[in-house]
């Protein structure tokens, strides 16, 4: 006799929300909750649905009003954003925070609310970072079509906006009958999960069937463990990986991101001390050794130090070890000059390990580490190769520290009396602990962090650079106090970034999460000003300034902005510096202040034109081919010079063959 199945009658967002509240995932033992809670802000899309579900929750599972219980397993946290974009940044820089084994929900209304997210969701495929999306849609019934804030196109009545997330998304899918919510959950887990397929994930939620009941079997419902696998290397390729370095005179060993996500740092010190391998670093990868460790090279490519972009133009042999291969890594493909060099790339991700025309080793980053370190035994680079990063390093060291604090001279021709970016960067790095978090993504301040940043532990560097999106600063550094409230996060950002998306700030009041904003006040895009410069574009539109009265061009005078007031007035301690002595002092009272006090700011003004010490990388940006300006015909000469230094990369994969 067939026994009869149980199931549980419930609107399909409340199954939602009971399903993702039961989702873990587990990685070496160590479990935890998928999901942290959920992002989000209500409108006419999603309040009556999951707005609905996340109430319910938080009555059934969540602290009682007065505080005397605990929320239970099944809880699911709430939290109120104030910006779309803003949320997926949040959890996007937690997940990366927690190495990619847990993240946030983010819900939003229909329309533009969803549109929203479109940028962060890009942000967070880009980056291969896990975050869920749930954007509301218009009526699946279509019954009141063509209702408020729907797209509608004349070839096509069934696509709507929230179609623009399929090429942003890793798994994309549109819930259009409760039947189909079981595979779209349970697909979205496996891709969020998956270190080699992570990144953004959608589901598309139509608010009447966000609201529509249905019976579900109660197995959906039941504890799911998603185990985070660690895909251990083919044999063969780590012969062939190890038979190329052996034959290499001048190795140099890239570290990405992916060293992080797989807790790879240990295994990579040890291989570089056994075999004297160099190690430069992405953007991801900053922090894979410890500042000081005689194998460090620090930062490699456009943004990279002179020390690591010299071993890169010599290396006979380059290892990627969970990089993707961007430009600014590669300087265009300016950095690797050795007419034979060759690429091993060890990526868990097939599409990344087969950049560069490398030797793939496909694998998880410590087991081929690990790996690699058996099968290179008794290998070393020689001493005069040893000798030449230790000479390397110590002259970009002595440059780095200039840089952090300025000779009388440069004081003395400082613009009324203003610091120095890098001299701001050098008073926070030397003053915070060794575990606190820098944070930025875009402007001159990543490449100048990239740089000169100091990293003393394994999670203390956070530079969002696969997007490079201003605005991500505020929420993201939110979310990094989220996932370890153990460490203070100083977030390093520029006003043009600030003024793209400081609301966020209230959110931290809100939670009362301690969140220290370094807000530089250089009064124009800083980066793009010195990029224009350099192309012969004389800093066009990148100042804030009034529009000139004879030129009709924004080159009047400075706006009267006051952006200290602005954060003032969003809720934040605010303390304004004007010396260096100030900054010191600012810098200990923000280090000194509770953890649970909430957001504070620190606002400094900076010359733009001093800039940190260059690195020798270069960066591809077109340049006019042809001009009637004098500074444009001058870049583009100095731009073809540099395109002949441009190299396809496409080096033998078999190690026995000759390039």
């Amino acid at each position: 006799m067939t026994q009869a199945r149980s199931s549980v009658r419930l609107t399909v967002a409340q199954a939602v929300v009971r399903f993702l509240a039961n989702q873990w995932s587990e990685r070496d033992g160590e479990r935890q909750k998928l999901f942290a809670g959920c992002f989000g802000i209500f409108g006419h899309g999603n309040v009556a649905g999951i707005g609905q579900a996340l109430l319910q929750n938080e009555v059934e599972h969540g602290a009682a009003s007065d505080g005397s219980s605990r929320p239970d397993d099944q809880h699911l946290p709430y939290v109120l954003a104030r910006n779309e974009q803003a949320m997926v940044h949040t959890s996007v820089a937690y997940a990366r925070q927690k190495d990619r084994l847990q993240t946030w929900v983010c819900t939003a209304s229909v329309g533009p609310g969803s549109t929203n997210m479109l940028t962060g969701a890009a942000l967070a495929t880009i980056n291969r970072l896990p975050v869920l999306l749930l954007p509301s849609g218009t009526f699946a019934t279509r019954v009141s079509a063509p209702v408020l804030q729907e797209l509608e196109v004349p070839y096509a009545a069934d696509v709507t906006v929230n179609d623009a997330f399929r090429p942003l998304s890793r798994f994309f899918d549109r819930v259009s009958r409760p039947e189909q919510l079981p595979s779209a959950l349970l697909g979205a887990m496996r891709v969020l999960t998956d270190p080699a397929e992570t990144g953004a994930v959608t589901i598309v939620l139509p608010q009447d069937v966000q609201a529509e009941a249905f019976d579900w079997p109660v197995e959906l419902f039941a504890v799911r463990t998603w185990r985070v696998a660690r895909p251990r290397p083919e044999a063969v390729d780590i012969a062939d990986a190890a038979a190329v370095i052996r034959a290499a005179a001048r190795p140099l060993i890239v570290a990405g991101g992916g060293v992080h996500y797989s807790g790879a740092e240990a295994a990579l010190q040890a291989l570089c001390e056994q075999s004297g391998i160099p190690v430069s670093e992405t953007q991801a990868g900053k922090g894979s050794l410890p500042h000081g460790h005689p194998q460090q090279m620090g930062a490699v490519g456009s943004t990279g130090t002179s020390a690591a972009n010299a071993l890169a133009a010599q290396a006979d042999v380059v290892v990627g070890i969970g990089t993707r291969w961007g430009d600014f890594t590669t300087a265009s493909r300016t950095a690797f000059q050795d007419s034979g060099v060759r690429f091993v790339n060890i990526n868990v991700a097939r599409f990344d390990a087969g950049k560069q025309a490398g030797l793939a080793v496909v694998a998880d980053a410590r087991e081929a580490l690990t790996a690699l370190s058996a099968a290179l035994e008794g290998y070393t680079v020689d001493r005069v190769y040893r000798a030449r990063q230790a000479e390397l390093w110590s002259e970009w060291d002595r440059a780095v520290e200039a840089a952090y604090h300025p000779s009388s001279e440069v004081r003395d021709a400082l613009n009324d009396g203003l610091l120095t970016q890098a001299e701001v960067i050098g008073a926070v790095n030397e003053l915070t602990d060794a575990r606190d978090v820098v944070l930025c993504a875009a402007g001159s301040m990543p490449g100048d962090l990239h740089k000169l940043w100091r990293v003393r532990d394994r999670k203390a560097y956070h530079v969002e650079y696969g997007y490079s999106c201003m605005g991500y600063e505020v929420p993201a550094s939110i979310g990094v106090r989220l996932a370890d409230q153990t460490r203070d996060v100083f977030a390093m950002v520029g006003d043009g970034g600030y003024l793209m998306m400081p609301t966020e700030l209230v959110t931290a009041v809100q939670e009362r999460i301690k969140v220290v904003v370094v807000l530089v006040q250089n009064h124009g895009f800083h980066s793009i000003g010195s990029l224009s410069e350099s192309l012969g574009s004389q800093r066009f539109g990148t100042a804030y300034r009034y529009r000139g009265e004879l030129s009709r061009r924004l080159d009047g005078d400075r706006l009267p902005v006051d952006l200290a007031a602005n954060a003032r007035s969003l809720g934040a301690h605010v303390i304004e510096v004007h010396s260096r002595g100030d900054l010191l002092r600012a810098i200990r009272e923000a280090k000194a202040a509770p953890s649970d006090g909430g957001p504070i700011v620190i606002h400094v003004e900076t010359d733009p034109t001093v800039y940190a010490p260059d690195g020798n990388g270069w960066w591809d940006v077109p340049v006019s081919a042809a001009s009637t300006l004098d500074t444009t015909q001058a870049a583009y000469a100095d731009y073809t010079d540099h395109k002949r230094s441009q190299r396809p990369l496409v080096g033998p994969t078999d190690p026995a063959s000759k390039p």
